[in-house]
């Protein structure tokens, strides 16, 4: 194993960027639940299942930063990369929070700048599926397949650096596949669905290539690099499965609503015009003497 390159666990005591990764998401996840209580304590709804999945993501991203999960230095790095960047950011993504910021936010400024860089056009392209799915997909092959990945044993800011790209690749991708929360555009289904398709075949493919083949300028042992290429398999596709579930239930909820509105319409237009066509249920001959 390449000198250095073992990732910060207890023994050693977590780096800044676990420190700085651990508080943030312990700061977003108070964040999280402040507003929601407040959404209630104000009379309005928010389901409390979104709480929990939130709180989840929350505890599973410090507890991946903070602890030394189990295997060698590279299953514990992948067990890392699987929680922060794939499995929290489903979870965040699933609690719909900027529909409840903004829910909870007050009519004012920083509501209005919300809504603006939620729809503005950066973000709009950086949500576009297929290139959120090659900032994400894309960097772990050259984090893995390059010498990066052991230049991050012993230069801090690198490390640093691949955390903040994983955190934030991972929410990119998952919010543009997702599509719940209100953004610039909702993409197709279709789109979406064969993004992360095509995203899941590019992880699996990766994950087969380190199961020979260790990342350039490292030297882990056979049986931790077997061990943490298929954690990264199959907790994949494990993810990858729970991505299709989540958008299967957005897309069904939608057409359903939208089949609802369209009922709704039908029955007001009916009303208004009746079997016969005309307004007012019953279309009346003029009797005579000129009334009407």
């Amino acid at each position: 194993m390449t000198p250095g390159h073992v990732h910060p666990g207890p023994a050693a005591g977590p780096g800044p960027a676990e420190l700085v990764l651990a508080g943030a998401a312990l700061l977003v996840t108070v964040g999280y639940l402040a507003a929601a209580g407040r959404l209630r304590r104000r009379g309005d709804v928010w389901p409390r299942a979104r709480d929990a999945t939130f709180a989840a993501g929350g505890a599973g991203t410090v507890w991946a930063t903070l602890a030394e999960p189990w295997g060698g230095p590279f299953t514990q790095h992948v067990v890392r990369h699987l929680v922060v960047g794939m499995a929290a950011p489903l979870l965040f993504v699933a609690a719909r929070p900027l529909s409840l910021a903004l829910r909870a936010l007050t009519p004012g400024r920083p509501r209005r700048l919300l809504v603006t860089l939620a729809h503005s056009a950066p973000v709009g392209l950086l949500l576009f599926p297929p290139l959120a799915a090659v900032l994400d997909i894309g960097g772990l092959w050259l984090l893995y397949r390059t010498e990066l990945f052991a230049a991050t044993g012993h230069r801090p800011a690198a490390h640093g650096a691949v955390q903040a790209h994983m955190v934030a690749a991972g929410l990119l991708f998952t919010l543009a596949v997702c599509g719940l929360d209100p953004l610039r555009r909702r993409w197709s289904p279709a789109l979406r669905g064969a993004t992360v398709l095509a995203a899941g075949t590019a992880h699996a493919v990766l994950a087969r290539t380190l199961y020979s083949r260790p990342p350039p300028g490292t030297g882990f042992t056979a049986a931790d690099l077997h061990r943490g290429a298929q954690w990264m398999y199959y907790g994949g596709d494990l993810v990858e499965a729970g991505l299709a579930v989540v958008m299967g239930v957005s897309w069904y909820t939608c057409a359903g609503r939208a089949r609802a509105r369209r009922r709704r319409r039908g029955f007001r237009t009916e009303r208004l015009t009746g079997p016969a066509g005309a307004l007012g249920g019953h279309h009346r001959t003029p009797a005579a003497g000129g009334e009407s």
